[in-house]
């Protein structure tokens, strides 16, 4: 299998360049975190073409970001099983961390092989350089990356192109950059008795639910997002408790927090797959203190098994959601998680792109990212089988 995978990583490198069909290279090297490749020369005449550096991933696709000899830039996807026809060309919508879709278009070189030529835009080599999480979705079908270390992939891709050019491609050596380091904010000297205060104070609320007999709670990330003061919750019937921030995921948008006390009632998870249509309520606070301080329950059912753009990791749901919900569970018609609620549809920036109005269209995470979450945290969880209704 790894000389599959490596023999597809070399033909891509090359497919992104040339027609050839063989290729020499890589000379020098760029080897940043995961991502690997150097520089690559035409086959027809042996001058200088590209620089490029490739990842596997566990699906066994092989992504390869590419800079040409120009400067253009590139991105190409392999996977030995694909059977595609070279030289028809797909449209492909690419989306970084959530941000609007970029349109562009793929073209097979080969059955395995798919170029994707990037626009020369500075703001979307700017998201691609920030992002977390790349999905490309063409021909019905979602595929999702996680970005690691693009801030110093690309300059170190630049730097191959600009040393080439200018020793020559016999003259490679290693050509990753140093990764960026955090610029630090100037701050005028605090006194040693009094610690810096924060610049603004704010409060806000959002939803969690008890996922462990250890203390262990779980909520939405951007519901904690910010906060740098004590974390308290407010169990129905108990007293506040303080919470604590055992972890987060921000590209999941999901928070583990803990109690320093146990728990005897806890949520249990559905171990099967919820369905379209299937009946769900949603539970939370929204408007915490100005509805009411107790918990509201909306009803509603599954629209879709995809969120936003296809994306796979969310439930789209028509039970009415409010500010304050967010982290709240989701739950059958028996009582058990199949989701966490996570958003609603920005109805104003739908009309403006749209000219419609929607009504009830609301996300929640699915319980197979959830529970990816709780396993990455070592966290003890119940799960139960879906009961017949």
């Amino acid at each position: 299998m790894k000389t599959a995978i490596n023999a597809i990583a070399a033909t891509l490198c090359l497919a992104l360049a040339s027609t050839a069909s063989n290729a020499r290279g890589p000379y020098g090297s760029i080897n940043v975190g995961n991502w690997h490749g150097g520089a690559y020369p035409n086959d027809k005449n042996g001058s200088f073409s590209h620089c490029a550096a490739g990842a596997t991933y566990q699906s066994g696709i092989y992504f390869v970001v590419s800079v040409g000899e120009d400067y253009s830039w590139r991105l190409g996807f392999a996977h030995e099983n694909w059977q595609l026809t070279a030289g028809q060309a797909f449209a492909l919508a690419l989306t970084f961390d959530g941000q609007p879709a970029i349109n562009v278009q793929g073209l097979p070189i080969g059955s395995h092989l798919v170029n994707v030529d990037m626009p020369a835009n500075s703001s979307l080599i700017g998201q691609f350089r920030k992002a977390k999480v790349m999905t490309a979705f063409a021909q019905g079908q979602l595929f999702q990356f996680t970005l690691t270390q693009t801030a110093q992939l690309l300059p170190s891709l630049v730097n191959c192109v600009v040393s080439i050019k200018k020793n020559g491609i016999a003259n490679g050596g290693e050509f990753a950059v140093a990764a960026p380091k955090p610029a630090a904010a100037a701050a005028p000297p605090q006194s040693a008795s009094a610690p810096p205060k924060p610049s603004k104070t704010v409060k806000q609320t959002g939803t969690g639910f008890v996922i462990s007999a250890n203390g262990h709670v779980v909520t939405n990330q951007h519901v904690i997002e910010g906060c740098v003061g004590d974390i308290q919750g407010n169990l129905s019937g108990e007293s506040p408790v303080k919470l604590r921030v055992v972890s987060s995921d921000e590209t999941n948008d999901l928070a583990l927090l803990q109690a320093r006390t146990s728990f005897k009632e806890i949520a249990s998870i559905r171990s099967k797959p919820i369905h379209p249509g299937d009946s769900v309520v949603a539970i939370g606070y929204p408007f915490h203190g100005l509805l009411t301080s107790d918990f509201t329950v909306t009803t509603g059912v599954v629209n879709s098994l995809s969120g936003v753009l296809n994306d796979t990791r969310f439930l789209q749901i028509s039970a009415p959601v409010q500010p304050g919900n967010s982290g709240g569970p989701l739950l059958d018609s028996n009582g058990e998680v199949v989701g966490m609620v996570a958003a609603k549809l920005n109805a104003l920036k739908f009309v403006k792109a749209t000219g419609d109005m929607p009504e009830n269209i609301n996300f929640a995470i699915k319980t197979g990212a959830l529970r990816d979450f709780l396993d990455n945290s070592v966290v003890a969880y119940q799960t139960v089988e879906a009961k017949a209704n």
